[in-house]
């Protein structure tokens, strides 16, 4: 299969950013063929149709989304655009905001339109200095041309943008604790439900949706429902950004259907760096099971995916070679999770504290095989008590190292020559 650019179509113009060179190269005529000319719930249907699932991770049903909005004309709604980013492995957003970003503004004005919005916001990863210059800018070249403002294309249609800097935290790529950072407080999750799109931002009806999400809009509405639906597979339609890092050669963003085998993605990625061997990668992002080399010709969609029991998430592959030492990577991604986590609830709190204590001891020779059985349970339990899902998703990463690499483990541990032995909790986890 080839790569296939759609969205990345001219990200090789270094002017592409520029608002002439955007509508020389097609833009802003998606809005000028819906805005007063189709309905917004035939816009709304037309997304469903398309079968369009969120780019974010969650894979969610756009259009369907979309519905779950209130009709009443006299609420309040808004947009939110998560350009958070902060998934380990994750980069295609920062790639879209800065080379192409009037895709972005088209695509959220589309949305807007759709679901009755007239003030939309994109929440930028504060670390993106150069993206949200590069937002601000292009929503001024936006307005002056007249599609942001009152009165869109003389329509009864007004729509106003903001640029909002994030707040420093992974966790505020979720979208309750993204709205809680908009509205000014700490960037921690809310109870679902009510979920946003009938309470969100400042208690109003809310869409949440990813950068690569709106830039879709974009597109269907410029070339139809059913030339989308032929791109990819069934209930996995269009083109997917696969980001590949690690330890390949060509490490960057590369434009597939889905559906795609992680092969020909690593491949186009260069493969292996000379005289090392596929080992293992997190297919997306770092929430997610391990892939390894028995699954090298998965198809890399929703469903596949999670029938591996692992997920396509953001479709960013982590790869190892076979240099990889997996405890250390298990141990590097609990640190991460164990920073970044807000500390709401006790389950992820306290959970990734334990996980990160247990795994540094194994990996300093002092672990017994009793700690495999306690990390099996603490991340068994942080994923299914959690209060968001933080600690859902640094389970997976450890789970799946221990399950596919138990060897590495064991090998680390029998560094210990008590490993044996059963100690007792006080003794064996003083600092627990």
């Amino acid at each position: 299969m080839d790569e296939m650019r759609i969205l990345m179509a001219h990200m090789d113009d270094p002017d592409q950013f520029n608002i002439d060179t955007y509508e020389r190269n097609g833009g802003y005529k998606a809005i000028r063929k819906a805005i007063g000319s189709i309905k917004p719930e035939e816009l709304t249907e037309m997304v469903k149709q398309s079968g369009l699932r969120g780019r974010g991770g969650a894979g969610f049903s756009a259009g369907m989304k979309w519905g779950f909005i209130p009709k009443d004309p006299t609420l309040t709604k808004y947009l939110v655009c998560n350009c958070d980013e902060s998934e380990p492995g994750t980069f295609k957003d920062r790639l879209l905001i800065i080379n192409d970003p009037h895709q972005l503004i088209e695509g959220m004005i589309l949305t807007s339109y759709a679901i009755g919005a007239h003030l939309a916001f994109i929440y930028c990863r504060g670390e993106f200095f150069d993206g949200i210059a590069r937002l601000r800018e292009t929503v001024e070249q936006a307005k002056k041309k007249g599609y942001l403002g009152k009165n869109i294309f003389g329509t009864d249609f007004s729509l106003e943008i903001i640029v909002h800097p994030g707040a420093g935290a992974y966790i505020a790529g979720e979208e309750t604790a993204q709205l809680n950072s908009l509205e000014g407080y700490r960037a921690t999750p809310r109870l679902k439900p009510p979920f946003p799109a009938v309470s969100g931002l400042y208690g109003k009806p809310t869409i949440i949706n990813n950068v690569e999400t709106l830039c879709n809009v974009v597109h269907i509405v410029n070339r139809g429902v059913e030339w989308y639906q032929s791109i990819g597979k069934p209930k996995n339609t269009g083109t997917k950004i696969f980001q590949v890092s690690g330890q390949v050669q060509r490490p960057g963003c590369y434009e597939f259907p889905l559906g795609v085998s992680l092969r020909v993605v690593l491949e186009k990625a260069g493969w292996m760096l000379p005289g090392r061997k596929f080992k293992a990668c997190y297919p997306g992002g770092s929430s997610c099971s391990l892939l390894t080399e028995k699954d090298l010709d998965i198809s890399m969609d929703f469903e596949t995916l999670a029938a591996r029991n692992s997920a396509l998430g953001t479709a960013s592959i982590i790869v190892m070679d076979d240099s990889a030492d997996m405890v250390k990577v298990a141990t590097r991604l609990m640190e991460f999770y164990q920073n970044e986590s807000c500390g709401k609830c006790t389950p992820c709190r306290e959970g990734t504290r334990w996980m990160v204590q247990v795994l540094r001891r194994i990996e300093a020779g002092g672990g017994t095989f009793e700690d495999l059985k306690l990390i099996t349970g603490v991340c068994e339990s942080m994923a299914e008590t959690s209060f968001c899902p933080l600690a859902v998703g640094a389970a997976p990463p450890v789970i799946s190292a221990i399950v596919e690499f138990r060897e590495e483990f064991e090998a680390y541990i029998r560094r210990n020559p008590n490993a044996e032995k059963p100690l007792k909790m006080a003794i064996a986890y003083p600092y627990l």
